[in-house]
């Protein structure tokens, strides 16, 4: 299982935004979608071995399963559209008992130190940081649990929590990337065990 927390720290958690503006009234939500897409999208076919943690405002968290989603499309509206359900269905969510939206979409009533204390369980925590370990010099983990941030940097209580949770500390590369694509390039340094099997 691979596993993504990306934090949006300015994404509404009331649905009532619009499809048409998620770059901009919804906080940034075009980030979170296409963190989403880059999570479970192969050429033709889902990623069934990922979960994606969508913090939204750290009070609310989106869950994707891969081995359960129905009705992904490969743009950013359609995703903004599931989560944008997630959200309509949070009076149904209990504590932390979830409410499932759609197949393999759920919603928590939880922040980020919750949905990270819950993700870390036989997890290796992996911050991504430009001021890590090369990731060519760490051993992939078989279960890793990816923490990213939006367009925003990571608060200073989010570093804390992530200073006491994380295993690692890796860099993917020379150059600062969005989040969406670091997570294309973590995949890619998965699925070729560290860039040695093709």
């Amino acid at each position: 299982m691979r596993q993504f927390i990306v934090l949006g720290h300015d994404v509404p958690t009331d649905p009532s935004f619009s499809l048409d503006d998620i770059a901009g009234g919804a906080g940034r939500l075009d980030v979170l979608c296409r963190c989403v897409n880059s999570a479970f999208f192969l050429s033709h076919d889902i990623r069934e071995d990922v979960r994606v943690h969508l913090v939204l405002g750290d009070e609310l968290t989106v869950r994707f399963e891969g081995s359960e989603l129905r009705r992904l499309n490969p743009d950013e509206r359609s995703t903004a559209a599931l989560i944008r359900k997630a959200l309509e269905k949070k009076g149904e969510a209990i504590g932390h008992m979830p409410a499932e939206s759609s197949p393999g979409v759920s919603v928590y009533r939880m922040g980020f130190e919750e949905t990270l204390e819950a993700a870390a369980r036989d997890a290796t925590v992996v911050q991504l940081h430009e001021d890590g370990d090369p990731v060519v010099d760490v051993e992939p983990p078989d279960k890793p649990l990816f923490v990213l941030s939006d367009h925003n940097d990571f608060t200073d209580e989010e570093e804390r929590l992530l200073a006491e949770a994380v295993d690692e500390r890796v860099r993917i590369g020379p150059k600062v990337l969005h989040a969406d694509h670091s997570m294309t390039v973590v995949h890619n340094y998965l699925d070729t065990d560290g860039y040695t099997t093709y």
